[in-house]
């Protein structure tokens, strides 16, 4: 089906404009002030903004084997919602994901069941070096280190296997950066202290500034030592932010980093009210450190925001703090905390897509996607940008259906979403015949 988008008011490249748009076969075909080609449908877009399908660079879908917290299906529909048109998903599920053929089998359950675009990180352990190797750049999002341990125990501390890995792959390696060491003796002491009734409180100071900083620093270094494309995920401290620069245009650099929405928007005074339901790795830290890293992103020190959306139950959610799992489901309001942001004048929208939109593309060469840019895909949400929302339990379609967010008020409305120039959402209606495809990188 063809569509023309009339009186959008178009995000896009660091400018805002009026604008018509016309898709045809899956891409944008044409973009002008004024477009009176035929179509199989109009959509009036006037006091929207359209922007390009957000790439979340990091969510957790938990499929296979995990499926009773989450599943491809649901967890796409949510990102649809929220505008997430392409998602880039963890090896951490059941089984990990640590040889090529668990991970085609992952690509195979994407084709059948995702509403959204996608790609699936090989795993990397102490052990499957050789697999590690084999992964197609051209096929495959990135290969994905845990250099510090979090949801799936893919914990990978051999420093003979980091370096090997780091020398030899032509993969882009992301890393979640936490040192295991200081975590275990940081825990050792609150169990001294506590017992079993360690407050979440202690969560930031157990998994602190100095187990992020000694790790993310150390893959930094193997990353400048070998010359290897790193990507950092989610930054929570103040002090990592010397590890990056802002001096090279993005596409020179050879070493980023992302931020996350829940570690911009929350600080350690929000556990008092939260709990464990924002128990995260890395930890929620200080004031200082959200300011920190909110002055980063906007100076470029910071190149991705995402999610890092990871859902459990809330039955596992609320456990006492030892067994409580780390993660929680952000996908469908990542957009809508950042249009927040927006609101009170913290961050431009035209910041906001080049972080979520453009620079994911950029960080990771994604083909035609990214941009509103004739000939590349339509990937493209509709949002009313002015209208606030509170955020609602019936409202949610994750399938673990709860949210650190409910209640809270947030900003914009998506109204529609285009993937590959079909509208796969509209208005709260999910179209689910037309499945996401498989992301391709020019590498």
């Amino acid at each position: 089906m063809s569509f023309l988008i009339k009186n959008a008011t178009i995000v896009n490249e660091g400018k805002t404009f009026l604008s018509d748009i016309y898709l045809e076969n899956g891409l944008i075909k044409e973009i002008s002030h004024e477009i009176n080609i035929v179509a199989d449908k109009v959509l009036d877009a006037t006091g929207l903004h359209l922007l390009p399908g957000i790439i979340d660079d990091q969510v957790h879908f938990r499929e296979p084997g995990l499926t009773h917290k989450a599943d491809i299906s649901s967890e796409s529909r949510a990102a649809i919602s929220g505008g997430v048109t392409s998602f880039m998903e963890m090896p951490n599920t059941k089984p990990q994901t640590l040889t090529q053929k668990l991970l085609e089998e992952k690509f195979k359950i994407g084709d059948e069941k995702s509403l959204a675009n996608f790609t699936f990180f090989m795993g990397v352990s102490n052990n499957n070096l050789e697999e590690v190797l084999k992964t197609d750049t051209k096929n495959v999002g990135a290969i994905k280190i845990f250099m510090g341990s979090s949801t799936g125990d893919m914990l990978v501390d051999d420093k003979k296997i980091l370096n090997e890995i780091f020398k030899k792959t032509k993969c882009l390696i992301a890393v979640h950066c936490e040192d295991e060491t200081i975590i275990e003796n940081n825990t050792k002491k609150a169990i001294s202290k506590f017992g079993d009734n360690i407050p979440i409180n202690q969560h930031p100071i157990i998994r602190s500034e100095e187990a992020c900083y000694k790790s993310s620093s150390y893959a930094v270094e193997l990353a400048k030592k070998y010359g290897t494309r790193l990507h950092v995920f989610h930054l929570s401290t103040a002090k990592e932010l010397s590890l990056f620069s802002n001096k090279k245009d993005i596409k020179d650099k050879k070493i980023t980093s992302e931020v996350c929405v829940h570690h911009l928007y929350f600080d350690s005074s929000s556990y008092d009210s939260k709990g464990t339901l924002i128990k995260w790795n890395p930890a929620i830290k200080t004031t200082n450190d959200r300011e920190n890293l909110f002055k980063a992103l906007i100076d470029d020190r910071i190149d991705v925001i995402a999610t890092d959306h990871a859902p459990h139950t809330i039955e596992e959610k609320q456990n006492k703090y030892l067994n409580a799992p780390s993660g929680g489901p952000l996908v469908q309001h990542g957009l809508n905390i950042m249009l927040k942001f927006v609101e009170n004048k913290k961050i431009t929208i035209e910041k906001i897509v080049e972080k979520m939109c453009h620079n994911p593309a950029i960080c990771f060469k994604i083909s035609n996607r990214g941009f509103i840019r004739e000939n590349y895909f339509a990937d493209l949400v509709l949002v009313d940008i002015a209208k606030k929302i509170i955020v609602k339990k019936e409202d949610l379609h994750y399938k673990c259906k709860w949210s650190p967010l409910e209640g809270e008020s947030l900003q914009g409305e998506i109204k529609h979403t285009f993937v590959n120039g079909n509208l796969v959402y509209s208005n709260g209606i999910f179209d689910s015949t037309k499945k996401g495809m498989r992301l391709a990188f020019n590498r």
